[in-house]
């Protein structure tokens, strides 16, 4: 079963594979201001009772930033910012954060609970999950145990100069899809089994938490499945001043583009990442040319003495280059642009 579902992600890399899958950067004039703010209430408090009413009222090919204040309360619910929807917002209370959350699985392309397609998004004190591997039936045994996991994606983001900032992202497989553009996650939480931090975005992780799910059905887990595909593509995600923790054993990650790019820096991890550290790439061939590196890590878990022989020994101008949010995603200042 694990076998099939593998082997069914790396169909959906190839399938990726095959269209450009780096941003284009689009036309529209970036504007630092907020002019709106749409309040959601579950209780009819607000302007909208849902998340998908207020994104829908925001006008297409906006070109300034609207604010959607998400009040506390439970929404479940689907949620997709189409590519035509820039410059949203949205936030909830840092005491009392909201959870837009949804049960749906068995599929990459459908099972999201949000999907952030449109260029220009934050968002801010927000948890996303995807609750299907906890609650689905089918994954169930005769004893009502549970067997495996199955695609349950909390958070697909695809648009270009997205931020997240002290949110939470939960499922089981495939938890958060960085698919493609530039991010930047600050204090934030992500929890998962199998390729929980996965696709070929650009992006920069700091001070994130992120937490292994072995207990549930055992195995190993693997936190992340990074796609990048070419010696120029400038893609790859960075993990810098994080923490590993859960319950394990834990890879830190596993290949499946023929140039994988991914580095933890400066990261505290438990005592649950597995000796070598990384699983097999599936692009059998091309270790020397897939960037797994580890730098300045610390705990436990950050033992390298038997780790991959063909883990990425990076220079000191390399990390440099990948740990400043300047010049590996941030090169235009878009970051400093988005509202607070």
């Amino acid at each position: 079963m694990q076998f099939l579902i593998i082997s069914s992600t790396l169909a959906l890399f190839f399938l990726l594979g095959a269209v450009d899958l780096r941003y284009v950067p689009g036309i529209y004039n970036l504007q630092d201001n907020v002019i709106s703010t749409i309040i959601v209430d579950p209780n009819g408090l607000g302007n909208f009772t849902s998340v998908q009413q207020a994104i829908d009222s925001v006008a297409p090919n906006n070109t300034a930033w609207t604010r959607i204040h998400i009040n506390y309360g439970i929404y479940t619910e689907k949620v997709q910012i189409a590519v035509d929807k820039p410059y949203i917002y949205i936030e909830g209370d840092s005491d009392r954060q909201p959870v837009i959350q949804y049960a749906d699985g068995g599929s990459i392309l459908t099972s999201p609970t949000f999907k952030a397609r449109a260029d220009n998004f934050v968002a801010r004190n927000i948890i996303f999950k995807n609750t299907y591997d906890n609650i689905g039936t089918d994954l169930l045994d005769a004893n009502g145990k549970r067997k495996t996991t199955t695609w349950a994606v909390a958070l697909d983001v695809s648009g270009d100069k997205a931020s997240f900032y002290h949110c939470s992202f939960s499922s089981l497989q495939d938890t958060l899809s960085d698919a493609k553009g530039r991010h930047y996650f600050y204090d934030c939480t992500i929890e998962g089994l199998i390729d929980f931090i996965w696709g070929h975005g650009q992006s920069i992780y700091e001070k994130c938490t992120l937490i292994s799910r072995t207990d549930v059905i055992g195995g190993t887990a693997y936190i992340t499945a990074n796609g990048r595909g070419g010696a120029d593509d400038p893609s790859g995600f960075v993990f810098k001043d994080c923490h590993i923790t859960g319950s394990g054993p834990a890879n830190l990650g596993r290949a499946y583009g023929t140039h994988s790019r991914v580095l933890f820096y400066r990261t505290d991890m438990d005592n649950i990442i597995t000796p070598q550290g990384w699983g097999n790439p599936w692009n059998a061939g091309h270790e020397g040319t897939i960037e797994f590196a580890e730098v300045e890590c610390k705990g436990d878990g950050a033992n390298r003495e038997h780790r991959i022989n063909w883990e990425k020994n990076q220079t000191a101008q390399e990390v440099r280059i990948l740990t400043d949010t300047a010049s590996f995603i941030n090169q235009d200042g878009w970051l400093e642009k988005h509202p607070n």
